[in-house]
């Protein structure tokens, strides 16, 4: 099985999501082939913390700050359910740029460990709320799982994978993508698009279905 998903690393949602996705594979015992495409949920952030989460979503979705504290908190206690306890209310919101261009060059030169690096930069992220901009934060995970840390630097102090970056944003937007995660799941010739974060066990149903050829006949659109 290939599966192909766009994510962010400042979406909760999309964490969540893959957390149960990859549990659901685990539970099935599938070998699958992992691609993560660039979405990058808030574009304009800059690599230094401006607003907190709360700020944030007081902007993008024209909120009051109650109902943008109790967003915050329904997202806390729906990650605790499926085991993860991120701490989003301190989030160090900034851009996610640095950490896909990152991903980039990891799944082109070192593909085996590209999604260990992927649950560590969430991690970092929402359990840990390091910076995730901050060059010396990704050479330190990068570097955790083997890679070497100056080629790591030196990537990530250039331009290098930026442009990758854009175009697959690009891409995706021209694919009508307009919210994440998204995940595309391939066995042969058969493709099931599944839009935001599934429970494991409709994940697996899902799986199993299209594994069985019996997809046909549902919509997860």
């Amino acid at each position: 099985m290939r599966i192909v998903y766009w994510s962010d690393f400042n979406c909760p949602n999309s964490y969540i999501g893959l957390v149960r996705l990859k549990e659901a594979i685990d539970e099935l015992d599938l070998d699958v082939e992992w691609e993560m495409k660039p979405f990058e949920l808030y574009p304009t952030l800059f690599d230094e913390p401006i607003n907190s989460i709360t700020t944030q979503n007081i902007i993008k979705y024209g909120i009051t700050p109650e109902d943008a504290k109790a967003k915050i908190e329904e997202t806390e206690k729906i990650a605790l359910n499926d085991g993860i306890k991120i701490n989003y209310k301190d989030i160090q919101l900034t851009s996610s740029r640095n950490a896909h261009r990152l991903v980039r060059y990891v799944q082109k030169k070192h593909s085996d460990i590209s999604q260990d690096l992927i649950f560590k930069i969430f991690e970092a992220n929402f359990i840990d709320n390091r910076i995730i901009a901050d060059i010396d934060v990704l050479v330190e995970i990068a570097s955790s799982l083997g890679l070497d840390e100056n080629e790591i630097r030196n990537i990530l102090e250039s331009d290098s994978y930026d442009f990758e970056v854009l175009i697959e944003e690009e891409d995706a937007i021209a694919m009508g993508v307009e919210a994440i995660p998204l995940y595309f799941l391939n066995i042969s010739e058969e493709q099931l698009v599944v839009p935001g974060a599934f429970e494991k066990e409709d994940f697996k149903i899902a799986i199993v279905d299209l594994i069985n050829g019996e997809i046909g006949s549902k919509s997860y659109l």
